[in-house]
Formats: C-alpha cells, sequence, structure tokens
C-alpha cells in the first residue's frame, strides 16, 4: 500500500512539474504511523520463543483468563463502549418479576430416574410391548411431566424469541408456572399454544379459558396486543381484561374490558395476541381500568401492560403465559365496520420496479425477446422484430 502510494506520487509530481523528491518526502511524512497512546494487546509476549510461553493446561483455566481479559479496562474504544454509547441498557440484567422458581433437585430427579428404569426392567408386560413395537405412551402424562419440570424455562425462551417480555415488560422476564389452556372451539385446531398461528375467524368469540388454582385465590387475566395499534408503536390495544377471578373460575371474574377479536390491518402480516395471567394477593379495585360497556372505541382501548403492573406490582404477580399470531381475513373487515364502525385501513406493499442488467451490445445465449427488456414502449412485440 505504501510503494503504491509512493509510486501514485511521483507520477503526480512529474505531470505536475514537481520535484520527485519533495513530493515522495511529503508522502512520506503523511504515511507516518502514530505511536499508540498505550500498550497494545499481547506486548508483554516474546514471540520469538513460543515454547516459553505458559500453557493453559485445562479449558477452564483459559476461560477464567479470557473472561479476566474481557473485563479489564483498555485505552482504545471497544465495541462495547460503542454499543454503551448508543443504547445505555444495552446488556443490563434483566429483573425477574415472576413467582419464585424452585428448581428440583437434580440429584432427586437421578434418582426417581433410575426407580423408574428399575420398574421398567421388571415389568414383562412392558418389555414385550416393547420388543413387539406395539407399547403405547400417554401424551397426557407427557404434557403433565413437561409442564412439572422444563415447560417453565422453555416458555420463557419461547417469549424471548417472540420479543414477548421486550415489548410488554421491558428490562423483565417471568417463568410461566401455571399452565393456561385456551381452545377457541372443541377440537385441538382452535387451541392457544406459545406462537402458533390463529385465524381472527377461529377467535371471533371468547375462549374457554381454563387453569390450575387453589380455592381461594384469585386471578386477573389480560389479552392485548403489542403489533396492532395504528397510531402508536410503542402502545397496544387492549382486547380482554377480567379482575378478581375466583380459583379458575374466568366467567365468575369481574370484566373490566369486555372481550374485542383480533384485528391485524391488511397488508401488516403477522400480528401477537398474548395472555398473560396474573395471580392476585388480595381483592383490588380497578376503578382506574374499567372501561365502558360495550367499549368500540380504539382511544379507550389504548394500552400499556407495564404501566398496569406498575400500578398494581404490589398486589399481583405475572404467573400464566400463552400467546398466538394472526393475520388479516375476511373478518376483520366485518370487525373494523360493524364493531368498530370505522374504515378499514389497508397497508399495500408497493414491488419495486423488476431488475434488468445493463445492456450490452452483444448479448451472447440471450433469447430472442432479450431487446424487449429495453423498450421504451409499454406495448411489447414478443418474436416480432
Amino acid at each position: 500500500m505504501a510503494l503504491r502510494t509512493v509510486c501514485a506520487a511521483v507520477r503526480t509530481g512529474t505531470d505536475l512539474g514537481v520535484n520527485n523528491a519533495r513530493t515522495i518526502a511529503t508522502t512520506a511524512v503523511l504515511s507516518k504511523r502514530v505511536r499508540p497512546l498505550g500498550p497494545m494487546p499481547n506486548d508483554d509476549m516474546d514471540t520469538s520463543n513460543l515454547e516459553s510461553l505458559e500453557k493453559y493446561r485445562s479449558y477452564n483455566r483459559y476461560f477464567r483468563q479470557a473472561e479476566e481479559a474481557k473485563n479489564k479496562r483498555v485505552w482504545w474504544k471497544t465495541y462495547r463502549s460503542y454499543v454503551e454509547k448508543a443504547d445505555p441498557e444495552h446488556g443490563a440484567e434483566r429483573v425477574d418479576i415472576g413467582l419464585p422458581y424452585c428448581r428440583p433437585s437434580r440429584t432427586k430427579e437421578v434418582k426417581e430416574r433410575r426407580q423408574v428404569m428399575r420398574e421398567n426392567s421388571r415389568n414383562v408386560e412392558l418389555e414385550r410391548a416393547s420388543r413387539l413395537r406395539t407399547l403405547k405412551i400417554s401424551l397426557d402424562r407427557v404434557q403433565e411431566t413437561w409442564e412439572k419440570n422444563s415447560g417453565p424455562l422453555h416458555i420463557k425462551k419461547l417469549a424471548d424469541h417472540y420479543g414477548v417480555f421486550r415489548d410488554l415488560f421491558p428490562m423483565a422476564y417471568f417463568r410461566p408456572q401455571v399452565t393456561l389452556r385456551i381452545s377457541y372451539s372443541q377440537d385441538t385446531d382452535g387451541q392457544v399454544h406459545y406462537g402458533n398461528q390463529l385465524t381472527p375467524t377461529e377467535a371471533v368469540s371468547a375462549p374457554r379459558i381454563a387453569f390450575d388454582a387453589e380455592e381461594g385465590s384469585l386471578w386477573t387475566l389480560l389479552l392485548t396486543s403489542p403489533d396492532e395499534h395504528l397510531l402508536d408503536n410503542e402502545a397496544e390495544y387492549l382486547h380482554w381484561l377480567v379482575g378478581n377471578i375466583p380459583g379458575g373460575a374466568v366467567h365468575a371474574g369481574e370484566e373490566l374490558c369486555h372481550y374485542l377479536p383480533p384485528f391485524p390491518a391488511r397488508g401488516t402480516g403477522f400480528h401477537r395476541y398474548i395472555y398473560v395471567l396474573f395471580k392476585q394477593e388480595k381483592p383490588i379495585s380497578f376503578r382506574e381500568d374499567l372501561r365502558p360497556s360495550p367499549c368500540h372505541s380504539l382511544v379507550d382501548r389504548t394500552f400499556k401492560t407495564v404501566d398496569f403492573y406498575r400500578k398494581h406490582q404490589d398486589d399481583m404477580t405475572p404467573a400464566g403465559l400463552a400467546f398466538f399470531q394472526s393475520q388479516w381475513d375476511e373478518s376483520v373487515t366485518n370487525t373494523f365496520h360493524h364493531t368498530l364502525n370505522m374504515k378499514e385501513p389497508v397497508f399495500e406493499f408497493i414491488r419495486p420496479p423488476v431488475y434488468h442488467p445493463p445492456q450490452v451490445k452483444y448479448p451472447h445465449r440471450q433469447p430472442l425477446r432479450y431487446l424487449d427488456r429495453y423498450r421504451d414502449g409499454k406495448e411489447h412485440t414478443y418474436g416480432i422484430y
């Protein structure tokens, strides 16, 4: 690179009638490297004798020294400093706002698993069914085991993947320890899991909800959409809110905002619809959160989950989570016209013009209609030249 710069300077000096030596000297001064402001990485390492360097001998020791080097303050500006300046909350630790999670003992799990394996190995009928490939496993039992052991952690990871905590509870998260069973129909196609797709037609009416609850406990159920707001990207639309639910009877709770079916606008893709279940410590007065009935105004349904939680965080804790995705279909038009009494917004995608590479004078191995791509007129005469 330096040689190329010197040669370019000599050629330029000759063309302009300037002394070559002076031009080369000027270039040499401009390309002079500035001394670093501090020690560079690995300056203290003797590269001439690599065999004398101390070996790590184990991965743990290497990992420990790598962490120390990463956390050590340096004089140059690192990528982390650039990111922290642009986003001060980058890398900040999130707060767990959920119920206390007591992970079962690993030793106890291993003992129970070995005990089950011993019992299964002694079971003659089970061995025969397995050998003949007629063994049937109860999926309900598998589901129950999953919900009890690794379910809360898996659901949390799914919620992180879909950005649920990022949009509803910034800088916070929780492990859903209460399983929500939500169904919009009698069969399994209308059930709400963790990110499955349902159509607005399937979710046109309020679903059936069940969850395990102790007798005398109180709960709050919330349905919101962080992607649906038409004016504010940071706001949500409240679709359903029921407070002071005794036990697991949602129909016996205090309906603060009646159910509104999903209405993802045409051309905006899939929207997330999130159910959040809160466990209350005591009966709560929801006067400020009460909406008029029926509530068909999007202004009244404008909502922020984080503000709602901050208002009642001393008396409720998030405990359950489920969500689905939905995109536009014909029932959304009916919701806008007859339920919300407004015109339906439509967001159409403007496709970019078709790209054609620059025209060449002698096209090789191109079809006969090659020139039609570059005609100025709108009417093409295919095959006529």
